[in-house]
């Protein structure tokens, strides 16, 4: 058997170190997407403590940071509360990445704007899959309750050319075992089995900006 010398040795222990470093370096921004997925599920949940009107007009809000009025909004502003409640602000990001890439986006094609507009244009669906799509992660759509974990963002087709967006969160259903779904589809924020009840449309992740 060759005899290890002092200098082998202490290469093999410098190459076990880089080796674990490496692995550390590695694992850590996969912990901070779990510890942010987490967080934003458990934003989610909280909303549904609260009382909201379904309310879809169009409103001049503040920008950035601008909100439609607490105890009114749609599916788009429940996702956009989740995110405010860990500081990403999806007015914010949206309008950016619109200013810079205004053809990538349906406003126009869809309801004929020439511009970006930041009182309305991050509480679209289609404008926020468009978003999802670009800046976050796009997941396969399946029919595997098992593939969509707490933190995924999931829109639908509810037919007719309407289109609804909720979050999967952290907490089972009794009946079907599946994660359940936050979302507001007429009756302010709520958490229910629905996870399949349209047709799904898109799947995403998004941890904010790098």
């Amino acid at each position: 058997m060759p005899k290890v010398t002092g200098t082998r040795k202490l290469a093999a222990i410098a190459l076990l170190v880089a080796v674990s470093g490496f692995s550390v370096a590695q694992s850590k921004p996969a912990l901070v997407h779990r510890q942010f997925l987490s967080r934003l599920s458990a934003a989610a949940i909280e909303r549904t403590h609260h009382s909201v009107r379904y309310v879809s007009m169009y409103v001049h809000i503040p920008y950035p940071g601008g909100d439609v009025p607490a105890d009114t909004g749609v599916c788009t502003d429940e996702v956009i509360r989740y995110y405010r409640a860990l500081g990403v602000d999806l007015q914010k990001e949206v309008h950016e990445d619109m200013l810079r890439n205004f053809s990538a986006y349906p406003s126009q094609r869809r309801w004929h704007r020439t511009a970006p507009d930041a009182n309305i244009d991050h509480r679209r669906v289609p404008n926020l899959m468009v978003f999802f799509q670009r800046k976050g992660e796009t997941l396969p759509i399946t029919s595997n309750s098992a593939d969509y974990s707490p933190g995924d963002l999931v829109t639908w087709d509810l037919g007719g050319g309407v289109t609804h967006i909720g979050i999967v969160v952290d907490h089972r259903s009794l009946w079907s075992r599946r994660y359940m779904i936050v979302h507001n589809i007429g009756e302010g924020p709520k958490m229910e089995d629905v996870l399949f009840n349209w047709k799904i449309t898109g799947h995403y992740r998004y941890f904010g900006p790098n």
